[in-house]
């Protein structure tokens, strides 16, 4: 296989790997799970500090496995890894494949064995998201996505691989007023964050005629804990949309593609979304992954008086007009 011209066969052979890959990771993180929940039972998690190292040991331990797995098959791939990027190691991307890895995301929830955590491998390759697998080893689902050549979900070891979205079709979406929208309260509790976001929740849910001024009435809020399986949700068609402000590349680069395979649109902050749209609305740009900004929508069917793109755009806006917006920490 050539490290300059990935063929969508060479891709294929990729997503073989990476997925018995995800699922040897995911027996890895069972097993720390396991460990943290005894370890968490003799006292409070919050105060039981062996929880916390738990929590980075069995992180390290993943990504480890990882990087010596790939190494080892595609020994001229790049990496960039959550925890070996808060060691230090900070790469510049490059045209090479990169794999992009979150050992464990969603680790409050792997702490507190609320079962949403997964692992994340995406790749990126001429500095575009191609190639997205996230396994959440807790109930067994493996997304799967590669550019060009549609996203699945794969339920238990021996399923069949469900096309995405699960409905077949789009659905419309009219409004965020029907929306069931995906939103995280992030690790930044500041005083500014959390008013910021707070008044934006209260505006995406509240009720105009009971007093919300700019209230959208959304069906409901849902905070998974984990960008990566939001992402894989809007892609399934569980989520209308989800934004974030405050992820990095490896949270969300397997979930642009698995999303995107299945018709969804990315784009970043509003101001990337405005200038998007210009020209290549839709196309996550470097400067999208790394901008630390992020929405996504579902596909949305077409209409009679609207095109499904066009009707994502809408949505965005919508969106964006409703939220107040801040710098990640």
């Amino acid at each position: 296989m050539t490290t300059t011209n990935l063929t969508p066969a060479d891709l294929l052979d990729i997503l073989t790997f990476t997925t018995k890959l995800a699922r040897a990771a995911g027996d890895v993180i069972l097993e720390g799970s396991a460990a943290i929940q005894s370890a968490s039972s003799e006292s409070g998690v919050g105060e039981k500090k062996n929880s916390v190292d738990l929590v980075t040991e069995y992180d390290v331990k993943v990504e480890e496995l990882v990087k010596k797995e790939i190494n080892s098959r595609f020994p001229s791939f790049k990496f960039i890894g959550e925890e070996s990027y808060s060691a230090g190691s900070r790469p510049p991307l490059t045209d090479e494949p990169t794999f992009c890895v979150d050992p464990i995301d969603g680790t409050t929830n792997f702490v507190h064995g609320f079962p949403f955590a997964c692992i994340s491998l995406g790749l990126i390759y001429k500095r575009r998201p191609i190639l997205g697998v996230i396994f959440n080893p807790f109930l067994d689902h493996l997304y799967t996505g590669i550019k060009g050549q549609g996203s699945y979900l794969i339920k238990g070891l021996n399923g069949k691989p469900l096309k995405l979205p699960l409905s077949g079709s789009p659905k419309p979406l009219p409004s965020l007023s029907q929306a069931l929208i995906a939103v995280e309260w992030g690790s930044d509790r500041n005083q500014t964050t959390i008013c910021a976001k707070s008044s934006s929740f209260s505006r995406l849910a509240g009720d105009p005629q009971k007093g919300v001024l700019g209230g959208k009435m959304a069906h409901s809020l849902r905070s998974m804990g984990s960008a990566a399986l939001n992402y894989a949700m809007v892609a399934q068609g569980g989520l209308d949309l989800y934004w974030e402000i405050g992820c990095w590349p490896w949270d969300v680069c397997a979930g642009i593609v698995i999303a995107e395979e299945a018709g969804a649109i990315v784009t970043g902050s509003h101001v990337a979304f405005e200038a998007s749209l210009e020209k290549d609305f839709g196309v996550v740009s470097e400067e999208i992954l790394t901008g630390r900004k992020y929405i996504v929508v579902r596909a949305i069917a077409d209409t009679p008086d609207e095109k499904g793109t066009e009707a994502q755009k809408r949505i965005i806006k919508e969106f964006y007009d409703t939220v107040e917006d801040v710098e990640p920490n």
